[in-house]
């Protein structure tokens, strides 16, 4: 576990531990690259189908890099996020792949626009009852999806792993920090520990990059949560601060970033490995509304969409309109960069953001370094995810009793109760563990699939 920050100075566009990727995009040293995230329409992906599947992504990449020569953006990060079909048969995953390779091969041949894959194979291993993350019959194929969409020209690796989810989503319905905490920094972080060994293996063995993990299922489901109304943004602040080491564990495994945009722990794992980071903000309204739309780009090295269907609006297809949107975005930032403007546009991200949201104040790069500094002064990933939660709450107190944010009285209520729930958790995971083994349905979560 990391016990100091790499970096107590965050900002867009530069990391401490920059990566490059095999055709030369440097990510983190010193621009913020535009990363575009597509999916199908809604259809059936059958054998039936599977020509129809490969050509919308072929279109979907051919329209991105023509506007995105049209617009002289030189570099660009193409996301595949694959659905479970294309990840239960590997060689759909692995065709797919290969028909975005050759278009970006072709581009870069004209010395038109620099275009690197993101490959994402979605976690079928939660798709499993009761699920088993360990011993899942459908492992074999998502490692095979891997590295044969290494092989064929996914650049970085990564995934939206869910080990713990099957705890956590009961956790957030029922607001049981208890359950939340254990799903995330001893179910989550061993999960994170056995999967990730793999996907570095498979890197290393393929010339790739170990990008990185989210806590997309847990995090961002809570702030869909919350901004439904279904739970408290006071629950959704702190369980986003819960997730640091679970994702942090991917690094520790040796994921070189940058991470997946959509949990937004990234700044904290910025913070304290010093990776670069994919962050998503107002330009993922297509996936999700967010009260961080742009508090999200203040210390982001990728800006990504989320994730747009490929249909058609007024302009174009969507993936092309969205790509449109990054760009634009993006110009900013580095604008700022060059002019060596980008803390005063920094500000302007932050404060346009924090006074109307605890999500969103947790997220400024200030916050950000207080609650990675509390992380790192423990010694393991329970007491460290305490320690942690406790100084984003002080943050959101301060800050309300300051003015610096606007906290409705119900909502401030929760953090009385969440600090009191926190004085009930062991900081010992085995101590933990036993605890909760008298708290939680073991038919629902098999602890042996953690190692426990």
């Amino acid at each position: 576990m990391y016990s100091s920050l790499a970096t107590e100075k965050l900002s867009f566009g530069t990391a401490p531990q920059p990566v490059t990727t095999s055709n030369g995009i440097a990510i983190g040293a010193g621009e913020v690259i535009p990363e575009l995230n597509f999916t199908l329409p809604p259809m059936t992906i059958n054998d039936d189908t599977r020509g129809e599947v490969i050509e919308h992504y072929r279109q979907i990449v051919s329209g991105a890099l023509k506007r995105s020569e049209e617009l002289h953006q030189k570099e660009v990060i193409l996301e595949l996020e694959t659905l479970l079909e294309m990840t239960l048969d590997p060689t759909l995953g692995t065709e797919i792949v290969t028909a975005m390779h050759e278009l970006c091969e072709e581009s870069r041949a004209r010395g038109s626009v620099n275009a690197t894959i993101r490959l994402t194979p979605n976690d079928t291993r939660d798709f499993d009852r009761p699920v088993k993350m360990r011993t899942s019959p459908r492992m074999d194929a998502m490692l095979e999806l891997f590295e044969q969409g290494a092989r064929a020209g996914g650049d970085l690796l990564s995934i939206e792993s869910t080990g713990g989810k099957e705890l956590h989503d009961d956790a957030l319905m029922y607001c049981n920090v208890r359950q939340m905490i254990f799903a995330l920094s001893v179910l989550g972080v061993r999960d994170m520990q056995f999967l990730w060994k793999k996907i570095v293996d498979i890197a290393n063995s393929t010339g790739r990059v170990p990008g990185g993990d989210t806590a997309c299922g847990f995090a961002n489901t809570a702030m869909v949560l919350a901004e439904k109304r279904y739970i408290p943004r006071v629950i959704a602040a702190v369980d986003r601060v819960a997730s640091i080491g679970r994702s942090l564990a991917a690094v520790e495994a040796g994921a070189r970033g940058p991470d997946k945009d959509c949990g937004y722990e990234g700044p904290f794992l910025k913070a304290i490995a010093g990776i670069p980071i994919s962050m998503e903000g107002k330009t993922a309204a297509c996936a999700h509304l967010s009260p961080v739309g742009n508090v999200a780009a203040a210390c982001c090295d990728m800006w990504s969409n989320e994730s747009v269907s490929n249909i058609k609006l007024l302009s174009d297809m969507a993936p092309t309109a969205y790509l449109v949107q990054l760009v634009y975005d993006t110009r900013v930032m580095n604008g700022s960069l060059r002019r060596g403007s980008q803390d005063e546009l920094q500000a302007i991200f932050v404060e346009s953001d924090v006074l109307h949201d605890p999500q969103a104040l947790i997220l400024a790069p200030d916050s950000v370094i207080q609650i990675a500094r509390a992380y790192v002064s423990e010694t393991n990933e329970v007491a460290g995810a305490v320690a942690a939660v406790k100084r984003s709450l002080d943050i959101i107190s301060d800050a309300a009793a300051s003015g610096r944010l606007i906290l409705e009285e119900r909502e401030a209520e929760w953090v009385t109760r969440i600090n009191d729930e926190l004085g009930t958790i062991p900081t010992n995971e085995s101590e933990f563990v036993d605890q909760m083994q008298a708290e939680i349905d073991t038919e629902a979560v098999t602890l042996s699939e953690y190692g426990l």
